[in-house]
């Protein structure tokens, strides 16, 4: 079991100071992040990771409305191995044709990205739970027309604000979830409000456990009402302190 942190937590941080940021990551105890938009930062973070001895083994990119060669070059160059396409929006989860759609897309999207020895997954928020199509989440639906490369990063806290048991719903993908986000909170829209892992709502532990085929866990924050990097040293302590045990998978950042 390894931990990531999403970059986008950092966002502001990293808008003023990249490599700085990246230091301050390592030194918090990450050895892994995973990298946003990252066509346009690829040369300097790249440089950042390597001086930090940080790999970044996902990374999340538009690959449905930006250039996919310059997006999967620049995720070679920084050592990403699977890209993931992070967003979406709602009023396209809300039809079986519009997500049969979508998966025909990020299906092409997989079978370009192979050809730079490339994965490609899928990030959820919260609409993907909410709608119904015959009979089960848009997600699900979505997940059963995607073909067997592709991967799901499943954001844990969306789904259970999206109304759904995130622990159950685990258990349906299967082995398919290979990444998953952490992040804790009152199960609401307001980003503000998210909390480090083991202080809010969300039961992170049996949802950890619950991810077998997980390769990477990925502390992330939509937003803080704190200090950012204190809230991620908290969340990042209490997962190695007892998140891997629970997971069976002995401890590592």
């Amino acid at each position: 079991m390894s931990y990531s942190l999403q970059l986008y937590t950092l966002r502001n941080a990293i808008q003023e100071d990249l490599p700085g940021t990246i230091r301050r990551v390592a030194e918090l105890g990450f050895t892994k992040v995973e990298p946003y938009n990252f066509v346009a930062t690829a040369t300097e973070l790249g440089a950042a990771l390597r001086e930090n001895s940080v790999t970044a083994p996902s990374g999340h990119a538009p690959l449905l409305s930006q250039d996919q060669d310059e997006i999967f070059a620049a995720a070679k160059e920084l050592g990403i191995t699977t890209v993931i396409e992070p967003f979406i929006p709602a009023e396209r989860w809300q039809s079986a044709e519009d997500v049969q759609a979508t998966a025909a897309k990020l299906n092409e999207a997989a079978k370009k990205g192979a050809g730079y020895g490339i994965r490609v997954g899928y990030h959820n928020h919260q609409w993907e739970l909410e709608s119904t199509i015959e009979g089960r989440t848009a997600l699900e639906y979505f997940a059963d027309l995607l073909d067997p490369e592709l991967v799901l990063e499943v954001d844990t806290y969306w789904v259970a604000v999206g109304g759904q048991d995130p622990v159950d719903l685990l258990g349906k993908l299967g082995d398919r979830v290979k990444f998953i986000h952490i992040k804790d909170g009152p199960l609401t829209t307001d980003t503000k409000a998210q909390l480090p892992a083991g202080k809010g709502k969300v039961a992170v532990l049996d949802v950890i456990a619950a991810a077998k085929s997980m390769e990477v866990g990925v502390v992330e924050f939509d937003d803080y009402d704190g200090d950012i990097f204190d809230g991620i040293a908290q969340s990042l302590a209490f997962l190695q302190e007892s998140g891997t045990a629970a997971a069976g998978a002995g401890a590592g950042a």
